[in-house]
């Protein structure tokens, strides 16, 4: 499985950005794609997710402002960060997992600063 993100960069507080995260490769039975983020010092923590047959999750922190959501024919996954906020900072990565592994793809830089 390969994942390919998109999407970052530079934007007000108050702004929007939308990531994309396309899955190509042995997709067959992917059973969940989300998005986590990290900031340096932190672990990476989960920001949302789609799950087959249960739906959607979300952190705590980003629940109201992100929805997370899917384009199954082509095998890609949206995050759309509204009234992002500067603790929203952090490296992206879409995550996908299969046969209970997880691959990752590069992060993609969001950096929310006025």
């Amino acid at each position: 499985v390969q994942l390919q993100a998109s999407g970052g960069g530079l934007v007000q507080p108050g702004g929007s950005l939308r990531l994309s995260c396309a899955a190509s490769g042995s997709i067959f039975a992917i059973n969940a794609m989300g998005w986590y983020r990290q900031t340096p010092g932190k672990q990476r923590e989960l920001v949302a997710a789609i799950t087959s047959g249960v739906g959607t999750n979300y952190a705590g922190s980003v629940k109201g402002r992100f929805s997370i959501s899917s384009d199954n024919a082509e095998n890609t996954v949206y995050l759309q960060m509204n009234s992002l906020k500067p603790e929203d900072t952090a490296v992206y990565y879409c995550n996908a997992k299969q046969y209970g592994m997880d691959y990752w793809g590069r992060g993609t830089l969001v950096t929310v600063s006025s």
